[in-house]
This record gives structure tokens, C-alpha cells and sequence, in this order.
């Protein structure tokens, strides 16, 4: 479980640091036969920053629950 807690707490703190990446999609707009139209999009992958917060207490309960056994 220590390890688990060890994890937890830097992935809170990447999460609070790093709040959320960008993705390509692409979309296929039209399609006539042999001639295709693509379109490229942005996604937005995000998350707020108190999640990052609730994940690295979670983890510092489990460091600390650990250590106490």
C-alpha cells in the first residue's frame, strides 16, 4: 500500500501541475469516391485542479495509514 501511496501522491501532483494535454482527431468531412476530405481538431483533455489535490491526500493516507502498522 505504500507503494500504491507513493504513486498516488505524484500522480496529485502532476495533476495539479499539468492540467490537462491536447489531442489531434481527425474527422472525415467528405467523401466522394476516390477524393476524401479530412479535418483536423484540438480536443481539450482536462481536469480540474483540485482532482489532482483529492488523488496526492489520498495518497498521503495511505503513506501515513502504512507506516503506522
Amino acid at each position: 500500500m505504500k507503494t500504491l501511496g507513493i504513486i498516488l501522491i505524484i500522480a496529485g501532483i502532476a495533476m495539479i501541475v499539468i492540467r490537462g494535454f491536447s489531442v489531434k482527431t481527425e474527422k472525415k468531412v467528405v467523401d466522394l469516391g476516390p477524393l476524401e476530405v479530412n479535418k483536423t481538431e484540438n480536443r481539450w483533455i482536462g481536469w480540474p485542479t483540485y482532482a489532482g489535490g483529492i488523488v496526492a491526500v489520498v495518497g498521503l493516507v495511505l503513506v501515513l495509514s502504512n507506516r503506522k502498522k
